[in-house]
């Protein structure tokens, strides 16, 4: 029967020996503390030995960290107040770093991402910030990535997902927006009326040299008529041609067809 006094120092070291292995997935790393001090690569992935209490592991997963930041009360350049919130891509690059830089790389991301939403939302307009969000989420991104980036982290993408309007400032930006159709409407209708004229006015010259055009038109306006299968026929009559009427009407009445002040002048 073997000794017990061999047996149990082998089965002590085989249970310590279990317990120093470590697995790391593909996106952990394991950065290593001995006897205090850091190693200079972080562990991993695959199967790593921790020889504890001489070692210590800590953690970093590498995946992509998706944060929203609470709503933030922040106040335009033009003096409007909105609620505007926000969420953050971001990931460890070093996670060395990431554990010696900060206390909690989270934390500071989640704290840092909020003063920086107010901030910089702060220096821009309301009519810039409802209309151009692509270039705020790029500069957002561009000051957080400069105070994340010596803790190991970079910040991938920032979305301004919201902005909570006042009432009275949603009634002030329909009555704006209504206003300015209005504009554009009348704009338009006074540009299309400006081309009719001025077609008409090329009409006009045309038929000026050519008298029969006029016939032509009578002609095809009866025609579009008789189309309709209308019992009454209307005949187009030129304006110039009452004056004339109205000379033969007088004339035949003995009356002299000319004004009273010729009359005084002969």
């Amino acid at each position: 029967m073997p000794d017990l006094t061999i047996l149990l120092p082998i089965l002590i070291i085989a249970i310590y020996l279990l317990s120093s292995i470590k697995i790391l997935a593909e996106y952990e790393r394991g950065v290593i503390f001995r006897l205090g001090r850091v190693l200079s690569q972080p562990k991993g992935p695959g199967v790593i030995l921790v020889f504890a209490p001489i070692d210590r592991i800590v953690r970093i997963s590498l995946r992509i960290e998706a944060m929203e930041v609470p709503p933030q009360d922040v106040v335009t350049r033009d003096n409007v107040t909105v609620k505007v919130n926000a969420v953050v891509y971001f990931r460890v690059v070093d996670p060395t770093k990431a554990v010696l830089e900060v206390t909690n790389f989270l934390y500071a991301t989640s704290q840092v991402s909020q003063t920086t939403l107010r901030s910089a939302l702060g220096e821009v307009e309301l009519d810039e910030l409802l209309s151009q969000r692509e270039k705020l989420n790029l500069r957002l991104q561009t000051v957080l990535d400069q105070h994340t980036g010596p803790w190991g982290v970079k910040v991938t993408v920032v979305e301004v997902k919201q902005v909570d309007l006042p009432e009275q400032m949603i009634r002030a930006i329909g009555r704006q927006a209504e206003a300015e159709r209005e504009r554009r409407a009348k704009i338009i209708h006074a540009e299309g009326e400006f081309s009719a004229a001025a077609k008409l006015v090329e009409a006009a010259t045309l038929m000026a040299k050519e008298p029969v055009t006029i016939q032509l038109r009578y002609l095809q306006t009866l025609t579009e008529i008789g189309v309709e299968k209308n019992t009454t026929v209307i005949f187009p009559v030129p304006v110039d041609f009452f004056p004339g009427i109205q000379r033969l009407i007088t004339k035949a009445a003995g009356e002299d067809p000319q004004p009273p002040a010729a009359k005084q002048g002969t």
